[in-house]
């Protein structure tokens, strides 16, 4: 991100002084972070409060780069009219800023109460990969290739068709999880008028039907992208070397 994302906007990092604040502190709280997955679980009471303190005190640094990046594109928010790049990063941005918020939310025992062990946890971690790594990658990707071999991208339509299928699947996948987690929660604490479980494992199973099939599309969407930009990277590394083949030959010709 502080690399690609001045690059491609031709902007400064807003703040050097904020990327280095966030450097630090999440190379020193995260390490205490995970530990929250483990809330319910076998594990000291210290630990499961230790890690979702730390979750919680992770969201400032965390949105301090999401926020650094997003200014870094002060004065260059015309390119995302014209630009796929540039909206594949301020994208990734964007899941980097929700993801990030998530986790400390989930990390709470009252919260996590209800999405442990279920598709909610799959939803926020997805929105951290597929929003916001593999976008970011994706975009970086697409500013480097051209650059390494001295060319222009083969298909600039193809780019964008490639964000709307990732965000697209991206949407769908998370949305579809974060409803059926929910679901399942409330359907697992849910107790009829004799104190018994009011619905079976099996039939909280059979609930997400459409929500997986939900899923299964947007993950298709986000795949048939890729296999968009695998072309259109291929065609751009094959258009560089023809046009370094065919340099030496029209330097010949001319002299």
């Amino acid at each position: 991100m502080y690399y690609f994302v001045p690059k491609h906007a031709g902007r400064p990092v807003y703040s050097y002084r904020l990327s280095i604040v966030h450097f630090w502190a999440l190379s020193f709280m995260y390490m205490w972070v995970g530990t929250h997955h483990l809330h319910w679980t076998a594990i000291p009471d210290w630990t499961s409060t230790l890690a979702a303190t730390f979750s919680i005190m992770l969201l400032l640094p965390s949105w301090g780069g999401m926020i650094n990046g997003i200014m870094t594109l002060s004065g260059a928010w015309d390119k995302l009219r014209t630009d796929p790049v540039m909206r594949f990063m301020i994208v990734a941005l964007s899941f980097y800023g929700m993801s990030t918020y998530e986790g400390p939310l989930i990390s709470l025992k009252d919260v996590n109460a209800l999405s442990h062990y279920t598709d909610w946890t799959v939803g926020h971690v997805h929105s951290g990969a597929l929003g916001w790594v593999a976008m970011i990658s994706f975009g970086s990707l697409y500013h480097m290739i051209p650059k390494l071999w001295n060319t222009q991208i083969y298909s600039v339509r193809l780019v964008n068709l490639h964000f709307w299928l990732a965000t697209i699947g991206v949407l769908l996948y998370n949305t579809a999880m974060w409803i059926s987690g929910i679901m399942q929660g409330l359907m697992w604490r849910a107790f009829d008028d004799f104190g018994n479980l009011q619905y079976s494992f099996v039939e909280s199973v059979a609930a997400m039907h459409p929500f997986y099939a939900m899923r299964a599309i947007g993950g298709m969407f986000f795949l048939s992208g890729m296999v968009l930009m695998a072309y259109n990277c291929y065609m751009t590394i094959r258009q560089g070397q023809r046009a370094e083949q065919a340099a030496p030959a029209t330097a010949v010709a001319s002299a």
